[in-house]
């Protein structure tokens, strides 16, 4: 059983990337900063940092940074396609606060 629950669409949208961007892995980071205290980072890298919660792909992997690991715990990443854009909806019931846009939580 994984830590998080990714959904049909936001898996989709992950492989998306690892072919669009030729990086074999999709890695979710938490770092500190935005207006809630602490943010999430989206990016393809090329390789797993000890540590790393791996979640297989169909062509490749989802990271989840061992560091940010405990904050998102029990999350659902889902993939959102609206009239004015698209964007991963991270719905984390660790997060005691967050700002308006979603790209910031609080703990």
């Amino acid at each position: 059983m994984s830590i998080v629950t990714v959904t049909d669409q936001a898996r989709e949208h992950m492989e998306n990337i690892i072919d669009r961007e030729q990086k074999p892995y999709v890695k979710l980071s938490v770092k500190g900063g935005g207006c809630a205290g602490f943010q999430y980072e989206w990016k393809a890298v090329d390789e797993i940092s000890k540590g790393d919660e791996e979640i297989d792909l169909a062509n490749g992997k989802f990271l989840i940074d061992g560091v940010g690991l405990m904050y998102v715990a029990g999350t659902t990443i889902d993939y959102k396609k609206e009239v004015f854009g698209s964007y991963m909806s991270i719905v984390n019931p660790n997060a005691t606060s967050s700002c308006g846009c979603g790209e910031s939580f609080g703990v």
